[in-house]
Formats: C-alpha cells, sequence, structure tokens
C-alpha cells in the first residue's frame, strides 16, 4: 500500500471536498487521488501532442511541421466561439 501524506487545505476547502467524497461515495482520499489522477502533467501533455502529431503524420499524410502546428488556429477555441454564438442565436430567435 502507497505510504500516506499530508496536504494542506483551507477548512473550506477540507470541507468542501468531504462533502463532494460522502456524495461520490468516496473517502476524501480516494477523491483527491482520483481529481490528481485527472490532472496530466506538462510533460505527459508534450508526450500526448507528440504522440498525437506522429499519427497524424503517419496515418494521414499530415506533413506540417511541429512550428506549423504550434502557429496554427485553435481549433477548439473556435469551436466553441461558433457553439457559442450558435447558442445566442437561438436564444434571440426563442426570445
Amino acid at each position: 500500500m502507497a505510504e500516506n501524506t499530508t496536504i494542506q487545505v483551507s477548512r473550506q476547502t477540507r470541507d468542501h471536498l468531504a462533502q463532494v467524497a460522502k456524495e461520490r461515495g468516496m473517502t476524501l482520499g480516494q477523491l483527491v487521488e482520483q481529481l490528481a489522477s485527472e490532472q496530466p502533467t506538462a510533460e505527459q501533455i508534450a508526450e500526448r501532442v507528440a504522440a498525437t502529431r506522429k499519427i497524424l503524420r503517419e496515418r494521414m499524410g499530415c506533413t506540417l511541421t511541429d512550428e506549423e502546428f504550434d502557429n496554427g488556429p485553435d481549433v477548439r477555441a473556435n469551436i466553441y466561439a461558433m457553439a457559442a454564438e450558435k447558442a445566442r442565436g437561438l436564444r434571440e430567435r426563442a426570445a
């Protein structure tokens, strides 16, 4: 079993996390471990980006360099912006 340690947070944060853990049927320690496992490090993110670019190059014939990828448009942000614009339009038409 892994060695336990202490993390210092405000009482308010501790109480909030304890309530979330209780509602999910887990201990506070289990909740913190779950939250930590869901947060990749900068190194893990860089590895994922490199792996994704490798797949794009190998399987899809993408010839973009890393610099071109880095300087390209933020596709996800553009999709979110389009979705928000569409939602605003739907709200305005419904009003």
